[in-house]
């Protein structure tokens, strides 16, 4: 083993530890790595030990031992169990003030788990979103770092040195305390999900109108060179782009209708629940892949009546632009939904999250990088306490200007019989937020008639009950 000492330490030569590792190495940094399989570990330094300064260790002790205190330890392992042994191999080598670093999915309650039980043992625990996939790993992701300030002013240099920048800004910030960063990584994931959804919705709406693959895969390249720019709808270009190598029809059409989901968008609609925040376009994108993957459902459906799912386009240009519209609103609604529920767990959790700096790190590196987040963050920087992105200055006119267009797309997809299901709830959801009256008013009086739950009235503060099985008379519960 070299007598050097490594900067930093990264477990796990998967894919995305062994690129992640790579990426070090090529900003200059020494870097130590280790996998269970010693195999894993020969392999990378084999493939890659001439990209950069790597010392490999068979064994966690020598591992820990090459890395310089204090120490800085990446996790690129499993989330679940295999987090929870991989920190527990690790924490008999540490000394004070070492820091572990899980850069993987994990869910943000167990990080505050596992920041709390470190913590307790003296060390730091780094919980940290990353996002960009392999491709990002290796030249340069979107970083989400959680943990304490101090652990950040070691490790963050190093981790911004190799994120993705815009300018000279590093696509890299502390998020806030123990969760928050893997907190502010799942909602980047429910966001993705909302916002593949919606993609999926519109290609299938521009084939209901009889337009090809190819051309669907122009109209896509045509979006992104305007406000749509974003990483999802260039790939979205390319992949409606790609024959199938075996039969020569769009790959597109031959890829079984299944989409596979990992669970950071069901946790983000789990903790939408329990923070009382409304996301109904992702938590819709997470019922549609369910529904795609329900087998036995989607049999048992087949026979069903309904329309036949052609659109009747006199005008496909203006059809195409109205589509684009929508796709754009739908958008900004997924966003929306996405930095409420931020902003809200922010407080929950007495985070104090930056709802600026998300957008700021999300522009580049990142999956759902686009041209809309500089324009978001923006309107965070301006006003921080901004409740609701529909409301910001640049966004709510460009919604009333392109309503007509989402409400004509939504209604022929309802008319035809073609499923859009988030591009129809988060047209609900801008409808129900703007009323300045809705429905609730009879749920409320629905729960106070079967359950005595009582009722606010507009005209008195406090709350009210109705004696409705006696004479209707009305008795004030509470005054608040």
């Amino acid at each position: 083993m070299s007598e050097q000492k490594a900067n930093i330490g990264v477990v796990g030569m998967a894919v995305m530890g062994s690129n992640l590792a790579r990426n070090l190495a090529h900003h200059g940094y020494t870097v130590a790595i280790y996998n269970r399989t010693f195999a894993k570990t020969q392999q990378v330094l084999a493939d890659h030990g001439d990209e950069g300064n790597f010392i490999g260790s068979e064994t966690v002790e020598g591992f820990v031992q090459s890395i310089e205190h204090p120490r800085s330890i990446i996790l690129m392992v499993k989330a679940g169990a295999a987090t929870d042994a991989t920190i527990a191999e690790l924490l008999p080598h540490l000394e004070q003030g070492d820091i572990i670093m899980d850069g993987g999915n994990s869910f943000f309650r167990d990080t505050i788990r596992r920041e709390k039980e470190i913590a307790d043992k003296g060390f730091h625990f780094v919980g940290t979103g990353i996002s960009g996939g392999e491709y990002g790993a290796l030249t340069g992701p979107s970083i989400m770092p959680g943990g304490t300030p101090e652990s950040y002013q070691i490790l963050g240099p190093m981790l911004e040195a190799i994120s993705a920048h815009v300018g000279d800004e590093p696509c890299c910030a502390w998020m806030g305390p123990n969760g928050a960063g893997h907190f502010v990584k799942m909602i980047h994931n429910g966001i993705e999900y909302s916002d593949m959804q919606v993609i999926g919705e519109a290609y299938e709406l521009l084939r209901a109108a009889g337009i090809g693959t190819d051309e669907a895969a122009e109209i896509f390249a045509k979006w992104n060179e305007g406000e749509l720019s974003s990483y999802l709808i260039e790939i979205t270009a390319d992949m409606l782009s790609q024959k199938d190598p075996q039969t020569g029809a769009p790959l597109v059409e031959v890829i079984k209708d299944r989409a596979g989901m990992k669970g950071t968008g069901t946790w983000t609609v789990m903790t939408a629940l329990e923070l009382g925040v409304p996301v109904n376009g992702i938590a819709e994108s997470v019922f549609a892949r369910a529904l795609s993957s329900h087998d036995d459902l989607r049999a048992a459906a087949t026979n069903l009546a309904g329309p036949d799912r052609v659109l009747q386009v006199p005008d496909k240009a203006a059809f195409v632009e109205d589509v684009r519209q929508a796709l754009w609103a739908s958008k900004v609604v997924a966003y929306s939904q996405g930095f409420d529920e931020i902003r809200t767990g922010g407080v929950e959790f007495g985070w104090n999250i930056n709802v600026a700096d998300c957008a700021k790190i999300w522009r580049d590196g990142c999956i759902i990088r686009a041209k809309l987040l500089e324009n978001i963050r923006q309107e965070y920087s301006a006003d921080a306490g901004l409740v609701s992105l529909m409301a910001a200055p640049s966004i709510a006119p460009k919604l009333a200007e392109y309503n007509d267009a989402w409400r004509r797309v939504v209604a022929a997809a309802v008319q035809a019989g073609v499923a859009a299901p988030v591009f129809a709830s988060s047209l609900a959801y801008y409808d129900m937020a703007r009323a300045p009256r809705n429905n609730a008013a009879v749920t409320q009086g629905l729960r106070d008639y079967f359950g005595s739950h009582t009722y606010e009235r507009v005209d008195a503060p406090g709350h009210y009950h109705l004696d409705w099985s006696g004479d209707r008379s009305e008795s004030k519960t509470s005054d608040n």
